[in-house]
């Protein structure tokens, strides 16, 4: 009959897995991360954790890279990008619609690209406030498309860059995808016409 010796180490690994076991759980549960939150102007300012953003695959979501693709993550609040060279990867923190009812989703592509975009407020968007200009000239600093702005095939729907740094990591547009104005820069370089895009 053999001996079973509880040494030492052994203790202190057994204890060591007893009390990890609670905050493994709790990291793994989804209650810890909001389905909604209020809107931005309600929300005091708030440093985002970059590590949130989980590198993923793009024949997850694509059957080919073709000439590149986007995936913006809602959820997460990250823009994805595949180059179509098969080796180029990037990862960004992006803003994200305000609300559900703003959020399309679904696939599309990149149909046009302007550096320094105007903007001109769509008819809803006036709607919900009436003080806003009629339109914005490229270049200007308050100008919400920052920098550079990839254009979608539906209509009004954008990736682009913003001025206001506030809103990345947050539900803070009215349904476009915003980046700020340095990796909105970088990726424009990037991308290419027809690149293949998912919101999700």
């Amino acid at each position: 009959m053999t001996k079973h010796r509880i040494t030492r180490r052994a203790a202190l690994t057994g204890l060591g897995a007893t009390l990890a076991t609670p905050a493994l759980l709790r990291a793994q549960s989804t209650d810890a991360f909001p389905q909604s939150e209020p809107a931005i102007r309600e929300e005091v300012p708030v440093q985002r954790n970059i590590s949130a953003f989980a590198q993923q695959d793009w024949r997850v979501h694509f059957d080919e890279l073709g000439v590149g693709c986007l995936l913006a993550d809602i959820n997460s609040r990250a823009l994805h990008y595949w180059g179509g060279d098969g080796e180029t990867y990037r990862l960004f923190p992006s803003s994200v619609p305000m609300t559900e009812e703003l959020t399309k989703r679904g696939y599309t592509k990149v149909v046009r690209k302007r550096e320094n975009p105007s903007w001109t407020p769509t008819a809803s968007m006036r709607e919900r406030d009436p003080t806003l200009p009629q339109r914005i000239e490229g270049g200007v600093p308050g100008n919400p498309l920052g920098t550079r702005a990839m254009y979608l095939d539906w209509p009004a729907y954008l990736v682009h860059g913003t001025h206001d740094t506030r809103k990345i990591g947050r539900q803070s547009s009215s349904g476009c995808i915003g980046l700020y104005n340095q990796h909105v820069e970088e990726l424009y370089d990037m991308v290419q016409i027809g690149t293949q895009v998912r919101l999700l």
